[in-house]
């Protein structure tokens, strides 16, 4: 490869039809490895039947103002159904010709369109690279026959990866358990920042009230009831908005809403709501409140620290390793409502200003820089760090 040329990258992942938070992150990732490589994308456009998705009512809306820079080309996209566009796409792969295939992985809806792909690069002699942002959706684990189907046909996609990135070392160890890599090289790279939303100067109180803020879809593992439980125990100066659509039937939050001694003092949005509105949640915010019962990484934390936000924030999963460097984390244990009112009246002292954010997409972008010099690829292009095995930053340790 000459020194002269940048290594050229696909990325595949979530397009904006079904726009969920891995819609965000393929976007964010893409333009953020421009500048270190030529980067062009393939989104999967239709993940499923649009009666079979949770946000069935909003498919094809466009609520995201978030765009790919001009230098990113972008083919949109794949149909689950396949043909013709998963053909289009491979003709796409082959028109770019990259060093390297990246796969954002998140539901085994994608499972068959990036069996093909990656058959499609191998035969092109282009390494592939999965970034696992979960092992699989919580949502399908509950459908046997869905668990069962990725389990089986991951197996093939897993046999022709060159290299492997997740978030955390939590994710690094789930993944081990679930699926034996071998000596597969693997990086971790920390979820970046979701800092396009318009950051606000935190607003100034004259009344006394305490704004606490869930946001994020509303799923079993989510922990919300638990924060309508323990919210319940608070006193008349908290106020909580609730912001989200609901997923899998999961309605108990709803319902316990709607039973809470404190209802006057909520404010339920239950739908999926446009980047402006996002902005103004936030935006209006004093406080963000994450109850997750378990998690890989979470976008709502982002947009959080994006802002400055004190966040109270469940000691789960890879969140302990996001949210443990930024100064604004108040950890509590999950599935626990008296502890998470307590870790609520702990983070008062940090309401009024704003904290700053830990998190880096130059760094995301040195994890793979790193994982691609293992597998032999730029390896003419400098990194931060000439280390090359996984690595975590200092605070985390």
């Amino acid at each position: 490869m000459p020194a002269s040329r940048r290594p050229r990258v696909v990325v595949a992942g979530s397009g904006w039809h079904f726009l969920s938070g891995i819609s965000y992150y393929t976007c964010r990732l893409s333009n953020a490895l421009q500048e270190r490589f030529d980067v062009s994308a393939i989104l999967m456009r239709r993940l499923l039947p649009a009666r079979l998705y949770p946000g069935r009512e909003r498919v094809g809306q466009r609520l995201s103002d978030l765009r790919y820079d001009a230098g990113v080309p972008v083919f949109d996209g794949v149909d689950w159904w396949a043909v013709p566009s998963l053909a289009r796409a491979v003709a796409f792969l082959r028109a770019q010709r990259p060093d390297v295939l990246v796969l954002q992985w998140w539901t085994g809806a994608v499972l068959h369109s990036y069996l093909v792909l990656a058959l499609a690069a191998r035969r092109l002699g282009i390494p592939v690279v999965i970034e696992f942002h979960e092992v699989q959706d919580t949502g399908e684990l509950r459908h046997r026959w869905a668990a069962r189907y990725v389990r089986a046909a991951i197996r093939p996609l897993l046999a022709r990866t060159s290299g492997v990135v997740v978030h955390s070392a939590f994710d690094r160890e789930a993944l081990s358990t679930a699926y034996d890599l071998g000596r597969v090289p693997a990086e971790i790279a920390l979820h970046g920042p979701f800092d396009h939303h318009a950051v606000q100067a935190p607003r100034t109180r004259t009344d006394g009230v305490r704004r606490l803020l869930y946001f994020g879809t509303i799923r079993p593992y989510k922990g919300l009831e638990d924060l309508i439980e323990a919210f319940g125990t608070l006193g008349p100066e908290h106020h909580l908005t609730v912001v989200g659509e609901t997923w899998e039937g999961w309605t108990l939050p709803a319902e316990l809403i709607e039973r809470s001694p404190a209802r006057d003092r909520i404010t339920f949005v239950n739908r999926y709501v446009p980047d402006a509105e996002v902005d103004e949640y936030f935006a209006g915010a004093d406080l963000v409140v994450l109850p997750y019962r378990r998690s890989s990484a979470s976008g709502p934390l982002h947009i959080a620290m994006s802002h400055g936000l004190p966040v109270v924030v469940t000691s789960v999963g890879g969140l302990v390793e996001a949210a443990g460097p930024y100064a604004g984390t108040v950890f509590v244990p999950p599935a626990d409502p008296a502890a998470l009112a307590a870790g609520i009246g702990s983070a008062v002292g940090l309401i009024g200003r704003r904290h700053a954010d830990p998190s880096s997409w130059e760094r995301t972008t040195d994890a793979y820089a790193r994982l691609f010099h293992r597998i032999g690829i730029g390896q003419d292009i400098a990194t931060s760090s000439n280390q090359t095995v996984p690595l975590l930053s200092p605070d985390l340790r």
